[in-house]
């Protein structure tokens, strides 16, 4: 995987517009599909939204390609054996907490294993048939995509790459996604993911809806992720004849291939606001507590897919990066909680404040609908008796999580075939004290 540079356009949702330099002028002027459009392209659309979909939240872009995208032979049904899909019925439900310890990630000596052949399904619920749902999955992988894409009928992923970068080609356009990046290609768009060495991540999928930029309400018009921060790929078309290239499929939580005789990724020019986008990290603006007590986690969303029920969404994505801790009178570590939401928590690098033993880069946690969490005992003993003075926390650490209002479901890999499951996780909470003492009185002020 060569480095090169990549182009972009910065911009949230915004309506884009981009060619190939190599083909100037292939976009249409004043219409989506001409009688012939320019070089002899096929003009297609992408439509993200239903057409009658409230302008505001409409989405959809038009692509002028050298072939249809509908040239292919018929689908067949890819032989069973993958741990990816989005059946949650195959395992019974587990209320405890769970922690899972850092997924493997095969060596190309073991064996060679691409991105749809490394994706395995840790959690999830709802039913991409009803377009309700979200699923949480795992991608370890150490070959390249070759004359092979990848697109998904069910939904949205949101990539979280936790050790080795991706250079993804797609429709729109590439992209570089490194550690400590996210990127969210959205439902039915194509794409091939490269990669150097052994690499592993976090995939979030949503069924319903888009990802958005949360409301800011009495934060202002400025802060949290920045819309001009989310970058997509400008057009790169490649036109490569006489070639057999494989179209995978997810679609109704199965995987399917068909074959064509042409790249997918000869789109020469495109314009509208259904597009891939990356985002980095670092750039979040945290917003804290300057006063007292422990700010609830939704101050640290850098995305969310909202529900029908206002604020509740069906998935929010969060961060927990390298902030200021400066709150008096306060146990400053994450309080303990039980949530009507279900918390899934990953680790992309560093040690997490509330769990410093145990909780590991490439592993997870998840802590289920009202299922209780918290600090362990050694992380109340320090926080209880810390002197209180301004402090630089999760400095060289970013840790994240998928909350969602839907009650998850692990899987039988995510509870069994993985073999990751710390069976111990439960005990970090098991030697905490009594500490109940009924004739201390509370100073008075």
């Amino acid at each position: 995987m060569a480095d090169k540079p990549f182009m972009y356009m910065s911009g949230f949702g915004n309506e884009f517009s981009s060619e190939d330099p190599r083909c100037p002028g292939s976009l249409p002027k004043g219409q989506n599909n001409p009688q012939i459009c320019a070089y002899n392209l096929y003009a297609e659309q992408l439509s993200g939204t239903a057409f009658t979909a409230p302008r505001e939240t409409n989405q959809r872009s038009w692509l002028y390609r050298i072939m249809p995208s509908a040239c292919h032979t018929p689908f067949v049904k890819m032989p069973e054996g993958s741990h990816f899909g989005n059946n949650f019925d195959d395992d019974h439900p587990n209320p405890n907490q769970l922690r899972w310890k850092p997924f493997n990630v095969p060596t190309r000596s073991e064996r060679e294993v691409t991105f749809v052949q490394g994706l395995s399904t840790l959690c999830g619920a709802g039913d991409p048939r009803s377009r309700n749902g979200i699923a949480i999955h795992i991608y370890a992988c150490n070959k390249s995509m070759e004359n092979e894409c990848f697109y998904n009928s069910d939904g949205d992923f949101l990539f979280v790459p936790q050790q080795g970068k991706l250079a993804i080609t797609t429709e729109f356009g590439k992209m570089v996604v490194e550690p400590n990046e996210i990127c969210v290609i959205q439902q039915g768009i194509r794409y091939k993911v490269a990669v150097d060495g052994e690499t592993r991540g976090y995939i979030l999928e949503i069924f319903d809806g888009h990802f958005t930029l949360p409301n800011l309400g009495p934060i202002g018009a400025n802060g949290l992720a920045n819309p001009r921060d989310f970058l997509t790929p400008v057009a790169c078309y490649e036109d490569i004849k006489d070639i057999k290239y494989t179209v995978n499929s997810k679609f109704q939580g199965k995987l399917f291939q068909a074959q064509q005789e042409h790249s997918p990724f000869d789109v020469v020019a495109w314009h509208g606001n259904y597009a891939p986008y990356k985002y980095n990290l670092s750039n979040f603006m945290t917003v804290n507590s300057v006063a007292f007590d422990h700010a609830d986690p939704s101050i640290f969303t850098v995305l969310t897919c909202q529900s029908m029920k206002p604020g509740v969404a069906i998935a929010d994505f969060v961060i927990f990066p390298p902030r200021w801790s400066v709150t008096e009178h306060t146990f400053r570590p994450p309080y303990y909680h039980r949530n009507c939401m279900s918390e899934f928590m990953g680790l992309i690098y560093g040690n997490y404040e509330a769990k410093e033993d145990g909780f590991l880069p490439g592993g997870g946690s998840l802590h289920s609908m009202m299922t209780p969490h918290g600090p362990d005992g050694t992380c109340f003993q320090k926080a209880s008796a810390a002197e209180l003075k301004p402090q630089k926390i999760a400095t060289g650490t970013m840790a994240f999580m998928f909350e969602t209002s839907l009650s998850l479901t692990v899987t039988k890999w995510g509870n069994d075939i993985c073999e990751k499951v710390d069976e111990n996780y439960y005990k970090c909470w098991q030697g905490m004290k009594r500490l109940f003492a009924p004739d201390k009185k509370p100073d008075s002020d």
